[in-house]
């Protein structure tokens, strides 16, 4: 807080002074001091921050602008992710065709003898017959792995779309923070020259013009950086819609639009219906589904055999029917049964497990989206207004030769600080956002 009291108080002297000697708050600094040797230009006063966000530093103007929803269709149209996903589900819908199909029957031939006079010849054809239900449990246990499938492609769906949401306001950010650099390294660059010529008028010490110095090429090492960021934040966003990051362009968007709060009412509703959720109740009735198929197998199958015997001895064709079927003394399927019952027990309880955890982790997350709310309306209300009224107080000041330059120096690194910490919370606002959307799946529109 010291550090704001100086300007605040060359703000308070300001206000009592004339309204003659003072600069209106937009205006250029004065041409004149009172002093008789010309004074030095001031810092340039720093935009507000409505308006650095309305410049976008977008590549080119003949790029097409690529926009959220543009961004989210194309994910979820093209991205390989998705492709695979839904490869996998038509192989669960093979899986289901394969089941339902009954087994095939076996033709078999027999000979007894060699010589043509007194050779005998089989010719059987076997059927086994499912009597326990084995077809129709089995069909429903590949109809609970379809379901599952389709249950993990629409998971994706809804990761997909949070990593696109994240992605692109992400690179929003990263593109508004090269924006704030390059206003940063204009003022610094004002403020060193401006005490350059007051070094050189003698009304400096040199020191001041070796910090002023320092604080430009700081600021430009920051507007590096801000590029370098803003880079990865553009491949990442390229990654998350899946295509490749020259054809992006430019990006239709404002990141100072924050997300809106749900009510309790629609996490709760949304929250029953979560993917996580989904797929573990998936999960259980598929084990029930196996567990219902291994009942069905202690019944044994029986074979039935028609065929045809040819006897030269004498002469003529016999009928062959037979039937068989395996005695159930030892293997009733036993094992396999409490396999399966353990098994849907246990994905019972891993569902239980992933209802408290899914529901604590949304909860904290909504938290987390409320608090940095928050603390975005109260940097953009508060502090960014505050910083930038103190630091246009210290430059006038200064260009009337009431502070030193090292006044204006703290002041700017609070606006431009207000400024980046604004940037920050807006990025974790909406990661908190996306990380919600994640959790909770697409929002389902109510009829």
């Amino acid at each position: 807080m010291p550090k704001f009291l100086v300007p605040l108080c060359s703000a308070a002297l300001l206000s009592l002074m004339p309204v003659a000697g003072r600069a209106a708050p937009d205006a250029p600094p004065a041409t004149a001091t009172p002093s008789t040797s010309p004074a030095p230009s001031a810092p340039p006063a720093p935009a507000s921050a409505s308006s650095t966000l309305s410049t976008s530093a977008a590549p080119s103007s003949a790029s097409p602008r690529l926009t959220l929803s543009a961004a989210i269709d194309r994910a979820l149209t093209a991205h390989p992710r998705l492709r695979a996903a839904a490869f996998e589900l038509e192989a669960a819908e093979g899986a289901v065709q394969q089941a339902a199909l009954p087994p095939n029957p076996t033709l078999g031939l027999e000979q007894e003898d060699t010589r043509r006079e007194t050779r005998t010849v089989t010719v059987l054809l076997s059927q086994p017959l499912e009597i326990g239900g084995q077809r129709a449990a089995r069909t429903a246990l590949a109809r609970r792995g379809r379901d599952l499938s389709q249950a993990e492609l629409d998971a994706l769906r809804a990761e997909l779309r949070a990593d696109v949401v994240q992605a692109f306001f992400a690179a929003l950010v990263a593109q508004e923070r090269v924006v704030a650099a390059d206003e940063s390294v204009r003022i610094a660059g004002g403020g060193a020259d401006a005490t350059a010529r007051r070094v050189s008028a003698g009304k400096l010490a040199p020191n001041d013009e070796t910090r002023a110095r320092v604080a430009e090429a700081t600021a430009r090492i920051e507007r590096r950086q801000a590029q370098a960021d803003q880079l990865a934040a553009r491949h990442a966003l390229a990654a998350a819609v899946g295509m490749d990051q020259a054809a992006i362009g430019a990006l239709d968007g404002a990141a100072a639009s924050l997300p809106t709060l749900p009510g309790e009412a629609e996490v709760a509703r949304r929250l029953a219906d979560a993917p996580a959720l989904r797929r573990a109740r998936l999960e259980v009735e598929r084990a029930q589904a196996a567990y219902e198929l291994e009942r069905a197998r202690r019944i044994p199958d029986v074979t039935v055999t028609l065929g045809a015997k040819r006897a030269q001895e004498i002469g003529r064709n016999q009928a062959v029917i037979g039937l068989s079927m395996p005695l159930p003394l030892f293997d009733r399927n036993q094992g396999a049964q409490r396999e399966a019952l353990k098994r849907r027990q246990a994905a019972e309880q891993l569902a239980e497990a992933e209802s408290l955890r899914l529901r604590a982790e949304v909860l904290s997350a909504a938290d987390e989206l409320a608090a940095r709310t928050d603390e975005v309306d109260a940097l953009q209300r508060t502090v960014l207004p505050g910083a930038r009224e103190a630091y246009t107080a210290a430059t006038r000041g200064f260009e009337l030769g009431k502070f030193g330059f090292l006044d204006v120096l703290d002041a700017q690194r609070t606006w431009l600080q207000a400024r980046m910490q604004w940037l920050d919370a807006l990025a974790r606002a909406h990661r908190a956002n996306a990380d919600l959307e994640r959790r909770l799946g697409a929002p389902v529109q109510q009829p």
